[in-house]
């Protein structure tokens, strides 16, 4: 990774954090209102729980995003998962084949040979 993208990956993240803890502010809000001798007040806690879950969601894009970026730069380095993937379904895929195989020589079995 050179160190440009390095550096905006870095600010990202650190916008990351930014909006985590936003997020946790939010949520604080929330529950003072839930807590609120007089009651909630219901367009508050409707308005702010929509901000916290596009928040969450604009987050966890952002995260994905940074994750996906690493593991194209470094894809040896402690980042595996497509790897692992591809294998886990080549290995279900193998064991299908083998499923089959079974079945029909089970039914070739069934017949007599003609020797």
């Amino acid at each position: 990774m050179d160190p440009q993208t390095q550096n905006t990956s870095l600010q990202r993240l650190q916008n990351v954090e930014r909006r985590v803890v936003r997020v946790l502010d939010i949520a604080g809000g929330v529950m003072e209102e839930l807590a609120s001798p007089s009651g909630p007040r219901k367009d508050f806690v409707n308005s702010h729980c929509r901000e916290f879950m596009q928040s969450i969601k604009d987050i966890q894009v952002t995260l994905r995003e940074e994750i996906k970026s690493a593991c194209e730069y470094r894809p040896f380095e402690k980042c595996d998962y497509n790897s692992r993937i591809a294998n886990e379904i080549c290995f279900q895929k193998l064991e299908y084949v083998l499923s089959q195989l079974h079945d029909l020589k089970k039914t070739v079995d069934r017949y007599p040979s003609s020797d």
